[in-house]
């Protein structure tokens, strides 16, 4: 049976600025596992801008996968489509190779936070599944665990990304995280002192009768 995997992201930046960075997610820290990326379509229809990449990963398994597959890379595809009126940038992947082995499908929208428009969403699905008999619930577990670890180096990644494109918008995120540390710092060091003076009056009272 086929694992299903389901996550949220809130990127701090608006969803021009995701969707701009969107193309140059690679390189960074994260993606040394990228070897390549191909736009091989790319079409407006109806207002919407849709594109087909090819992208080349490197294909790190363990020792006991082997027997099932044995190239050192992998090639996926990313279908996109971008709606700048509605403000959603929808993501399609999938990989070509050894899809009886192990398929991995994900889509991910991206869009405007309905709380905080300056910020943007992430919803995240996958479907992890294998054909293989007598293996594919260990093969499943094992996609799903790996892919799991991943999303988190692959927000990391667009994060890094971000950071390097709109660095003021980073300045400000910054600057306002600080501030507020600041001020829960004082608050709860005004409530510290105001709790030690209570404590502490009894005892005074105690001293001086």
């Amino acid at each position: 049976m086929p694992k299903f995997f389901t996550d949220t992201t809130v990127f701090n930046y608006t969803w021009d600025q995701v969707a701009q960075g969107f193309w140059k997610r690679y390189p960074n820290p994260n993606s040394k596992h990228v070897l390549s990326e191909d736009t091989v379509e790319r079409e407006v229809r109806s207002g919407k801008l849709f594109s087909k990449r090819l992208l080349t990963k490197t294909n790190s398994i363990p020792k006991w996968a082997e027997r099932f597959i044995s190239a050192k890379s992998v090639n996926i595809v990313e279908e996109s489509i971008v709606d700048p009126e509605n403000k959603v940038l929808t993501t399609y992947t999938r990989n070509l190779g050894y899809v009886k082995v192990m398929s991995v499908t994900e889509k991910v929208i991206y869009k405007e936070s309905e709380d905080h428009p300056d910020k943007t969403v992430a919803l995240r699905y996958a479907w992890i599944d294998s054909q293989v008999r007598g293996f594919s619930k260990a093969i499943c577990a094992f996609g799903y665990e790996r892919f799991k670890k991943n999303c988190h180096k692959m927000v990391g990644g667009f994060n890094y990304v971000l950071a390097n494109l709109y660095p003021q918008q980073n300045a400000i995120a910054s600057s306002y995280s600080t501030a507020k540390a600041t001020a829960k710092l004082k608050s709860a060091a005004k409530n510290a002192s105001e709790l030690a003076k209570a404590k502490a009056a009894p005892i005074y009272a105690t001293l001086h009768q």
